[in-house]
């Protein structure tokens, strides 16, 4: 049982790697909005309270768009690649233009859960008129010609939200509650057609500037996407067979089942990666040509001998970041 889950967590995982990021912010915004139905379910109570209203319907939908900014930024692999360049190289091989598309990249791809989460509380509703409930105006509302009663109106106002009003008042309360959801909703449908128009443009420019042919660029993360693949399917087989090695020594033997028999018999692994090997294929990654051949990866560049970023005639970079 343990193995199958263990093999169905490997499967979604290079999944995950290997497919469109249009897919994989998609299935991201999915389980977005799953966790803002539940949150509203669970875990959102408007204390109905003068002053605290507003603190808490704002904290409802700023602290988790925070939270999962953070977490989509921790989660993005350029984010490692631009803390190993600064670490190794000091980004000297980075110009403004590459670093402004790197950062572009990873914050683009972690806005994606606050932003979903952002449009979810807007077009609820509830998070907004919990927090605006005690501003709306009481000379504005009227129900059945009877003026709202101007004696402890904040008071009375920040109740709305928890529906424990007295029953004369029930509707004031569902016109305030009307007119905050359609301003709640309105927001969330323009923050939805703002997000639109932005990715729009984006996806424009970047093929409008982009020197490659969009097949070049297709075929760029394919490539990608199989050398990840492929490097993380070795690396797991290629630590494995070391530690078996590494046991093997210590004991004198090593209790090893019938794939890993397999897997130390197919690849007898001698030695390891010194560390400038490792540093030479991390860190910021732009596409580069070699004498009008082109370079995919760190990778690619590594096992054609180049070292360096280079800065000869015959090398060129060009600011592009593999999606």
């Amino acid at each position: 049982m343990a193995a199958l889950i263990a093999e169905n967590f490997r499967f979604l995982s290079l999944f995950f790697k290997s497919k469109d990021v249009m897919i994989f912010n998609g299935l991201v915004a999915l389980g977005t909005v799953g966790s803002q139905e539940l949150f509203s379910v669970v875990a959102f109570h408007c204390p109905c309270s003068p002053a605290r209203n507003y603190l808490y319907g704002l904290a409802a939908i700023g602290v988790p768009a925070l939270v999962l900014f953070i977490i989509g930024i921790i989660l993005n692999n350029h984010t490692w690649n631009l803390v190993a360049e600064c670490q190794h190289r000091r980004t000297k091989n980075c110009s403004a233009a590459p670093t402004f598309l790197l950062l572009s990249s990873i914050l683009g791809r972690a806005a994606v859960a606050p932003v979903t989460w952002s449009v979810i509380s807007l077009l609820r509703g509830e998070a907004y008129v919990c927090a605006l409930s005690e501003f709306v105006d009481p000379s504005s509302l009227t129900a059945r010609e009877e003026h709202f009663p101007s004696a402890h109106a904040t008071e009375i106002l920040a109740r709305f939200p928890c529906k424990e009003n007295p029953d004369n008042l029930s509707d004031f309360r569902e016109e305030v509650s009307r007119r905050l959801r359609y301003e709640s909703q309105l927001f969330g449908w323009l923050l939805i057609g703002v997000v639109a128009i932005l990715v729009f443009l984006t996806k424009c420019l970047k093929h409008y500037c982009s020197p490659l042919s969009y097949r070049q660029e297709a075929y760029w993360a394919q490539y990608r996407a199989n050398e990840d693949q492929l490097f993380q399917r070795t690396a797991e087989v290629h630590s494995r067979v070391l530690a078996a090695n590494n046991v093997r020594r210590f004991f004198g033997f090593v209790a090893l089942n019938k794939d890993d028999e397999e897997l130390v018999a197919n690849f007898p692994v001698e030695g390891t990666q010194p560390r400038p090997q490792w540093n030479a294929i991390t860190g910021v990654y732009l596409y580069r040509e070699n004498q009008g051949l082109p370079l995919y990866s760190r990778l690619h560049k590594w096992a054609q001998g180049l070292a360096g970023n280079g800065a000869a005639p015959d090398n060129v970079e060009m600011a592009l970041l593999a999606s």
